[in-house]
């Protein structure tokens, strides 16, 4: 998934309106339709992505102690040119995640097949790393083994580095000029100057959404900032988020589902793929990897072939 151009580029103060409104009037439907004691079934609505009204948004402003004239104006109560804006992305955000998102996310059993069949397809020679977990959990990392599968058969023979044990360093000059703080899950073509970097984030087989997921998110975000910082100087190292398992992602964590479509259009990650999306987006971006590779080894100055003199000095030096 791509960012929507319509909310990128909007500033620092946008994104606090979002976060803090998000914050206060919950990212998550809970409402109930009204049924009989002791049904439970789910509503229309509830459990679905929330979209704040005009009133909500003005009403969890004031709950903190915050002004209104931003989003509302005070004579006519009518959205500000921002409370449409704001308005606008809550009911994207809602609707991208509730119609779009929710039905790519597969669980352990489908990704499970899908690896297979991927396996017996391609006969991989990229590696199928086993999960972290113990017991009767642990097998292999299904998503991560999709993944690594789809970038070998897309790769064109081009290196792939898809468990970088080191940080991520991008040069000038031949000298260090930026390296991330923390390492990622997948570099092409290197951990040292890559065209592209990806975190991947695959729960199968977890009953709550724990904080080991939460920081997941979190250090997304830091790679992302500091690769922002690093386009801010003219060098674009792509930056990528996978995340997959229905029951995590959709059951238990939908308002972090909310925060990685923030950070999307915040521009902190060039897009974030989403379960089954892997399929049909993952090989198009890894020929665009390869064209950049390509492209960049083409403008390298030519290396300077050393001259007859030079020859026949080095073989003296060597005789000596």
């Amino acid at each position: 998934m791509k960012p929507n151009e319509r909310f990128v580029d909007l500033g620092k103060e946008f994104w606090a309106n979002v976060r803090l409104i998000s914050q206060h009037v919950g990212y998550v439907d809970r409402r109930k339709s009204k049924k009989t004691a002791g049904e439970h079934r789910r509503s229309g609505k509830e459990g679905l992505i929330r979209v704040p009204t005009l009133p909500e948004i003005a009403s969890a402003l004031k709950g903190v102690g915050l002004g209104t004239s931003h989003v509302l104006r005070a004579r006519t109560h009518d959205a500000t040119s921002l409370g449409s804006l704001l308005a606008d992305y809550f009911a994207y955000r809602a609707r991208v995640l509730n119609e779009f998102v929710e039905r790519q996310l597969m669980d352990k059993q489908k990704a499970q097949t899908l690896f297979q069949q991927l396996r017996s397809r391609l006969y991989p020679k990229c590696p199928l790393p086993m999960n972290k977990q113990k017991g009767k959990k642990r097998g292999p990392a299904f998503f991560t083994g999709i993944i690594n599968m789809l970038i070998e058969s897309n790769s064109q023979g081009l290196p792939c580095d898809y468990d970088p044990r080191e940080l991520i360093s991008v040069t000038k000059n031949n000298q260090p000029f930026r390296t991330l703080a923390r390492r990622v899950d997948g570099a092409f073509p290197s951990p040292v100057n890559p065209v592209a970097v990806w975190e991947i984030k695959e729960y199968y087989n977890t009953k709550t959404f724990g904080s080991r997921v939460a920081d997941g998110v979190y250090e997304s975000l830091l790679d992302g900032m500091e690769l922002q910082e690093l386009r801010e100087q003219g060098i674009h190292v792509r930056h990528y988020l996978m995340v997959d398992d229905h029951f995590t992602w959709w059951g238990c964590g939908r308002s972090y589902l909310c925060r990685i479509i923030d950070m999307l259009h915040m521009g902190h990650v060039d897009e974030v793929l989403f379960g089954r999306e892997v399929m049909d987006r993952l090989p198009a971006l890894v020929q665009e990897w390869v064209s950049l590779v390509r492209s960049r080894s083409s403008i390298a100055p030519p290396t300077r072939r050393p001259r007859a003199t030079e020859i026949r000095r080095r073989l003296r030096g060597k005789v000596t």
